[in-house]
């Protein structure tokens, strides 16, 4: 394969080469001659980076990267910070632990920030180049916040080649910040208000040429007056196109290259036919400009951008201030009490660390010294200080109020809570729910109906008045675009996820707000759901006449590795016990676990499962236990019962609430369980449910869940807690786990109750509804205003400046009613 330098330039014709870059589209250095060949043709470049970029993409067949691009590259610069200028430090593992996380023994991911992404194809230009490289397992680039979430197999390949394969190609990739996201953020921000200022400007500045013209009388203004305003108006209006409309012919163009319609169509079409036609008018003296309805349609349909940019922004940035949330150092105390201010990410399991008084909890850990109060606001919704003794389990994020306390930190990196919820919060992010993917589709049809009927106006009005037939075209594109229509549902489903997270509500499938409002059965696990999940051992019955606490040690060292609340009733029933040794051990789901205990075979759990076992019938102490409400679980040996152990659990004082306004609303509450019948009868009439089954296995709950489904019109929303929730949850329309369930239970579910009130839920159900409320709102008054206006423009009965007015003011309309939804979530939060 020939290198670009070895590839002679053909035979160039004086006068007939771009004078500019092809690549980058910076003017060329007269004396430089450097060219690549790209689809058949010597394409010109203004210097060796380019040359080297530009062949890279040709390499890798990607040349389809220029046919797609909209926008030139920005201006080269350095690759990134000076600091992180060798690519090798990116391979080092105390480096990556802040934004590289394992997904698999050898597969890693990392979260990356791009710069140099100018539009859709950039963002297309890097998944492929990227996607192509040994070892790279996938990349998805949300074009919206630059950001990049990359997975390799570290055997293939290492993180420094995939950062050099991006820049190999004109980008910059480096490890994803909150602060970094912010910056880019503002920059849209600043870009955005400066095309509006500029378009205001100019409005204002055309319309003082155009009212005197609309109001002079006949004979007060001369011809040579009305030319001069004309031309005036001419070159105000210039740079409203030209800069402020610009990113609408940008993404125009992008649409009709990749052989789609978009938003931008229209508006596009609409700005530039008028623009067009009112210059030509000026040129031949024509009838009519209206350079004042050009700058005053691109003024309305900027700020109605604008104001959507900023609520997309506000909404976002919940995810962003769980980033910036967590300090850069940490006092980590030394084994003779020195302290040492060390970065937050070598912090390491064990290590204790002092936190003062206004400081951020710099991981989770455990409170080793000193009695203070945390604010959790951010994580859980809940805005009272949490009392925190020696022994209690601290946030990381979370603030220390009252005094200054010693912790011994216990989880970092990735493993931390605080983690979690910011990777929930991406993966709902990454997903689009049904129901805006319906209005999308509307939308694309919309647009389609829209140009068809703009033209056939057109046709019309030529025979009717053909010197209004371009101006009532115009009226009719603009008036029409459904720009109202395509904001309404994903604003109020950005404003309503904001809400809800910070009303400790976690939204982590894309689905589940509408899935939530429409949920007319719900059903509850008990055991750390509707109880506390804090299960407490009373008296150990001992049947075999071994001594007590020789049992209570054998059935903790069994349940020493199961997360199940009950298994951690039993293992505080045994605290501060030596615990023997287990071999062969099995865990039956929902059932119970055995091992070699002591040399012999031995069994805990459910009593029909520990019966196999003894070899003999469940004794009639259980039933007695039963009867008291506990739940039983049961210990034996190979051939003999050893002993029974009764454990209480306490009701959440929410939970009759809950379950109260749900069965006012009429949707019917179920309870399942596999605790004992007993028990569960006891919760479910304490609790107020209208129906409750004990003694599931996990797989009778999914069944049963399943059999509900298949009723018509039945929405089944589930929540639980526990490992042994998982396949329900995941069979569920809806799935609801509390925050401080299994790992397993908080990824298969759709919203995760961070604050573990239950009060959290029925407040969830009640925004998403009253999101779904304005949807239908944003909608109908989008469908209304079009089916409206669309026939009086075809009249002639609305001028392109009232087109604009309209169009923008409806856009406005729907962004700001979405808006109402953090009022209403901030209200539900103070009530709490």
């Amino acid at each position: 394969m020939n290198t670009a330098s070895e590839t002679a330039p053909p035979p160039v014709v004086a006068g007939s080469e771009d004078p500019n870059c092809y690549h980058c589209g910076l003017p060329i250095p007269p004396e430089t001659r450097h060219y690549v060949r790209i689809e058949g043709q010597s394409r010109r470049m203004c210097c060796v980076g380019c040359e080297a970029v530009a062949q890279s993409i040709v390499d890798n067949n990607l040349t389809e990267y220029y046919r797609h691009r909209d926008a030139m590259p920005e201006s080269r610069r350095e690759a990134m910070p000076q600091e992180l200028q060798e690519l090798g430090l990116f391979d080092h593992p105390d480096f990556q632990k802040t934004f590289v996380r394992p997904v698999g023994e050898h597969e890693r991911e990392a979260s990356l920030i791009l710069e140099g992404i100018t539009c859709a194809a950039c963002v297309w230009l890097n998944e492929q180049h990227v996607a192509r490289q040994p070892g790279v397992r996938g990349i998805d680039i949300n074009y919206a916040t630059r950001r990049a979430r990359v997975r390799w197999d570290e055997r293939e390949i290492k993180l420094s080649d995939i950062l050099g394969a991006v820049q190999a190609i004109g980008y910059r990739a480096y490890p994803y910040d909150a602060e970094r996201s912010e910056q880019l953020a503002h920059r849209e921000r600043r870009s955005m208000l400066w095309r509006v200022f500029v378009a205001g400007f100019g409005m204002m500045q055309v319309m003082m040429y155009a009212i005197p013209v609309y109001v002079a009388g006949e004979g007060e203004m001369t011809a040579e007056m009305e030319v001069l305003m004309r031309w005036a108006s001419l070159v105000l209006t210039l740079p409203v196109v030209f800069y402020s409309a610009a990113p609408f012919f940008q993404r125009a163009l992008r649409d009709f290259r990749l052989r789609r319609l978009g938003m931008d169509v229209p508006v596009a079409l609409g700005v530039g036919s008028a623009f067009a036609a009112s210059v030509w008018a000026t040129l031949i003296d024509g009838p009519e400009v209206y350079f004042d309805s050009v700058t005053m349609f691109v003024f309305f349909l900027l700020c109605g951008r604008y104001l959507e940019m900023l609520a997309r922004q506000k909404a976002v940035r919940g995810v962003e201030e769980l980033g910036k949330v967590l300090p850069v150092f940490a006092e980590r105390l030394g084994a003779d009490g020195a302290v040492d201010k060390v970065p937050v990410s070598q912090l390491q399991p064990g290590d204790r660390v002092r936190v003062r008084p206004g400081e951020v909890f710099p991981a989770d850990g455990v409170l080793a010294e000193g009695h203070s109060e945390a604010n959790e606001a951010l994580l859980t919704g809940e805005s009272r200080p949490v009392p925190k003794a020696p022994g209690a389990e601290v946030t990381g994020g979370s603030i220390n109020v009252s005094s200054p306390v010693v912790v011994e930190i216990r989880r970092v990196g990735d493993s931390t809570r605080l983690a979690a919820i910011r990777q929930l919060m991406d993966r709902a992010a990454a997903e689009k729910p049904r129901i805006a993917t319906q209005s999308d589709r509307v939308a694309r049809v919309f647009i389609i109906a829209l140009l068809v009927l703009a033209a056939l106006t057109y046709v019309g009005w030529q025979f009717i008045d053909p010197e209004r037939a371009l101006w009532v075209f115009v009226s009719v594109l603009v008036v029409a675009c459904p720009c109202a229509l395509s904001l309404a549902t994903p604003t109020a489903l950005t404003v309503a996820t904001d809400a809800l997270a910070r009303m400790g509500v976690l939204i982590t499938r894309g689905h589940a707000i509408e899935a939530l409002a429409g949920a007319n059965r719900f059903v509850f696990d008990k055991t750390g759901t509707l109880t506390h999940g804090q299960m407490q051992a009373g008296a150990v019955t001992v049947l075999d006449g071994s001594d007590e606490t020789q049992v209570r040690a054998q059935a903790a060292a069994l349940e020493q590795a199961s997360e199940h609340a009950i298994a951690a009733g039993v293992r505080l029933a045994a605290e501060g016990l030596r615990l023997p040794p287990v071999s062969a051990q099995r865990a039956v789901t929902g059932q119970g676990v055995e091992g070699q205990v002591d040399g012999e075979l031995m069994r805990i759990g459910r009593p029909s499962f520990v019966a196999e076992l003894a070899g003999s019938a469940v004794p009639a102490e259980v039933a007695a236990l039963e009867g008291d409400g506990a739940t039983v679980v049961a210990l034996a040996a190979q051939g003999r019962w050893v002993a029974l152990f009764g454990l209480a659990d306490r009701v959440r004082e929410e939970a009759p609430l809950l379950l109260a306004h749900l069965q006012r609303q009429g949707i019917p509450t179920v309870i399942l369980s596999g605790d004992a019948p007993a028990a569960v009868a006891a919760v479910a009439a304490r609790v107020g449910a209208a129906e409750a089954h004990a003694g599931l296995t996990p797989q009778d709950k999914q069944a049963w869940v399943e059999a509900r489904q298949r009723q018509a019109g039945v929405l089944v929303a589930m929540v639980g807690d526990g490992v042994n929730d998982a396949p329900v949850l995941a069979q569920a329309h809806v799935s609801i786990a509390m925050g401080g369930g299994t790992d397993l239970a908080r990824n298969q579910a759709d919203v995760v109750l961070l604050s573990e009130n239950l009060v959290g839920l029925g407040q969830a159900i009640g925004q998403s509804r009253r999101t779904l409320a304005v949807i239908r709102q944003n909608l109908w008054w989008s469908f209304t205003y079009n089916f409206t206006s669309v026939p009086l423009a075809m009249m002639g009965l609305i001028t392109p400046w009232m087109a604009g007015i309209g169009m923008a003011a409806s856009s406005l309309l729907v962004v700001l009613n979405a808006l109402r939804l953090q009022g209403a979530g901030a209200r539900a939060q103070q009530t709490r």
